[in-house]
């Protein structure tokens, strides 16, 4: 399989950033080993409609962030954004739901920028999370050979969510399924708790699915040096979705494995370990 672009660049860097980098994981995790810091966009016409509700935009940006944090183990903090919004862009409504958000997580926003956007908004954020009292670090590279697979949710419907938007959004006689890919994809739901409690495990890697399972599981797999066989029958898939998959004219596999923006947790632990029923984790 040919290796993706953006792969192909961050190889590139990663080895012009000589011996020492912190780059690799979800998050990198800062000297003295206390606090970890991810830095995501959300840019409108890119990752959300361009004429999409600021808050929606500012719920969005928050959650893609928290899921990086989330697959680190890291508990948030400190958030840091730079806001470049258009003419007419409604800037506290998109503070109100923001701000509505980060309380949710007991996150604090501690600074940034405000700049104004000829064609394009285009919001940055950046975030600080502390290793959990009592937990370890998650990362790419804790896997070893004979791990088990994790999967901390369902995956495809954000995918198949972007494909209901793309052609004019589910209407309004849509189903369940069509309704719940739509939200999957606007709305993401970072798994921090899942996220503790892998952190209290004595040896976890995990990832959270951005670019599809497919590829984030070989990069958790490049990480660690292992290989991995994923069954296809056992990914989790949400009830409705192989259905509306078809009506979408979409093989449910491709979009399961490689449609991307699940933001659920990807993970391997020693095969006598298994996470508590609650997390609905298969």
């Amino acid at each position: 399989m040919r290796q993706p672009s953006e792969d192909r660049l961050l190889a590139w860097l990663r080895g012009r950033l000589g011996p020492g980098s912190l780059a690799g994981d979800d998050a990198a995790v800062l000297p003295r080993g206390a606090w970890a810091v991810t830095v995501d966009s959300q840019i409108a016409g890119v990752h959300v409609d361009p004429g999409a509700d600021p808050a929606l935009l500012a719920r969005r940006l928050l959650a893609v962030n928290l899921s990086d944090l989330a697959a680190m183990g890291a508990l948030p903090a400190y958030a840091f954004l730079a806001l470049s919004a258009v003419r007419g862009f409604d800037h506290r409504r998109f503070f109100r739901a923001f701000l509505a958000a980060c309380r949710s997580h007991r996150l604090a926003l501690a600074g940034g920028d405000l700049a104004t956007h000829p064609t394009a908004t285009t919001a940055t954020l950046t975030l600080l999370g502390r290793r959990r009292r009592g937990g370890r670090w998650l990362a790419r590279g804790n896997a070893r050979p004979g791990d088990a697979l994790w999967l901390g949710g369902t995956v495809g419907e954000s995918a198949a969510g972007r494909v209901l938007l793309d052609t004019g959004g589910p209407g309004s006689g849509a189903g369940a399924a069509a309704r719940r890919a739509v939200r999957r994809h606007l709305l993401p739901s970072p798994q921090l708790a899942l996220s503790g409690w892998l952190a209290r495990q004595p040896r976890a890697a995990a990832i959270d699915v951005s670019d599809g399972v497919a590829l984030d599981l070989r990069r958790l797999c490049r990480e660690s040096g292992v290989g991995a066989v994923v069954e296809p029958e056992a990914l989790p898939l949400a009830p409705g979705f192989a259905a509306l998959c078809r009506r979408l004219g979409r093989d449910p596999l491709e979009l399961a494995l490689g449609g991307g923006e699940d933001y659920v947790l990807l993970f391997a632990l020693p095969s006598r370990r298994e996470p508590p029923a609650r997390f609905g984790c298969r």
